[in-house]
């Protein structure tokens, strides 16, 4: 390799090392760029009805303000009450439980006593994991503050992109070679498409989700219904990982009333699963986003190991955008013009056939050098 080559290489790896050490400061900005475009397709929408750019986003902010506003008064008053009541509640069904075994004890053999489980034992035994946790409440405290300061950042930027997008797309666009200026273009506009069209699929998905769930609690009389179908559409932005999440809140809230009623919710959410999955999915995403259920699996299980929580939540969005990248860019300028190079250097040997062997040789130095 000659030093030029050598510097390139450096210069690849370097870029590559750095880009890695950011790789939480561009996911949060990718974040903003997804929420600015949630926000720009609202405004655009005002725009379409008469309304002004600037009140347009301005209008388009307030709901989605109004929006979180109204989830976080719809989830944490109820869950607060509900789970305060549980803490009450649990070591009551405990102590019924361990004096429900106390009296097995005395209708079973002797010899298969010792291995009935005693609850005050296993309880003794968690203690110094509940006492661990306890003691990582700190921890805990600064992490939420670190979350509160990116959710910040977010929003921040949220608002900088949306003020102005035409002007940071050209920024952007400025970092790539001038022949491929508008061959980027195109393909923003391809992301920003896409993903218009997974949000207002996700939404839809999400609404359906809410009130499927809304109902079958309220039928089976789950406190905080409400609440629940409301959380249990928010969890399906995250695919397979979301709804098991859900659950867990709505069995715990069930069991305030009935030991047995946990297990009917575990059924209605195993079928509000299966029809999300099967029915409401295919359906709402088959004119809105095309991915294999593998790729979001995978895309999930990759972001969620470098990325964390967020990297979950984002992982449609980013696989959306990258699979437009690599179609665009690797398929369609790389792949397929290398194939149509390889097969236009080959037809150009075929014709030379018939001049002598020191021409064809010369031809296909030449093929070798385009391709």
């Amino acid at each position: 390799m000659k030093l030029g080559q050598w510097i390139g290489l450096i210069a690849l790896v370097l870029s590559l090392y750095i880009l890695w050490q950011l790789r939480e400061v561009l996911l949060l900005i990718f974040a903003a760029v997804v929420l600015a475009t949630i926000l720009n397709r609202l405004a655009r929408t005002f725009q379409s009805l008469g309304m002004k750019r600037g009140l347009a986003v301005v209008l388009s902010v307030a709901i989605f303000f109004a929006g979180v506003i109204g989830f976080f008064w719809l989830i944490v008053p109820p869950f607060t009450q509900q789970f305060q009541e549980l803490t009450l509640r649990v070591p009551q069904g405990f102590e019924r439980i361990n004096n429900w075994i106390d009296e097995q004890r005395t209708h079973i053999p002797d010899q298969l006593a010792p291995f009935i489980p005693d609850l005050n034992s296993l309880i003794e035994e968690a203690q110094p994991l509940f006492n661990r946790i306890l003691g990582n409440s700190f921890a805990f405290v600064s992490g939420s503050l670190v979350i509160v300061l990116n959710i910040l950042l977010v929003l921040v930027l949220t608002g900088m992109f949306l003020a102005d997008p035409d002007a940071y797309q050209k920024v952007f666009i400025r970092l790539f070679p001038s022949f491929y200026r508008r061959r980027v273009q195109g393909i923003l506009a391809q992301c920003e498409t896409s993903l218009e069209r997974w949000v207002t699929g996700a939404f839809l998905a999400v609404c359906v989700v809410g009130l499927m769930s809304l109902i079958g609690l309220s039928l089976l009389g789950v406190k905080a219904a409400l609440a629940l179908g409301v959380l249990a559409g928010f969890m399906n932005l995250i695919p397979n990982l979301g709804p098991t999440m859900s659950v867990v809140p709505a069995m715990a809230i069930a069991l305030l009333d009935n030991p047995w009623k946990p297990i009917f919710v575990l059924i209605l959410y195993f079928f509000i699963q299966q029809a999300e999955s099967n029915f409401i999915t295919p359906v709402v995403m088959a004119h809105q986003v095309s991915l294999l259920p593998a790729v979001t699996l995978i895309s999930q299980l990759f972001f969620v190991t470098f990325f964390g929580f967020l990297g979950l939540l984002l992982a449609l969005p980013l696989t959306v955008v990258a699979k437009i990248w690599v179609q665009e860019v690797l398929v369609k300028d790389v792949l397929d013009e290398w194939r149509h190079n390889h097969q236009q250097a080959t037809e150009l040997v075929m014709v030379s056939e018939s001049a002598d062997i020191n021409d064809i040789q010369e031809v296909e130095v030449i093929g070798k050098d385009e391709d």
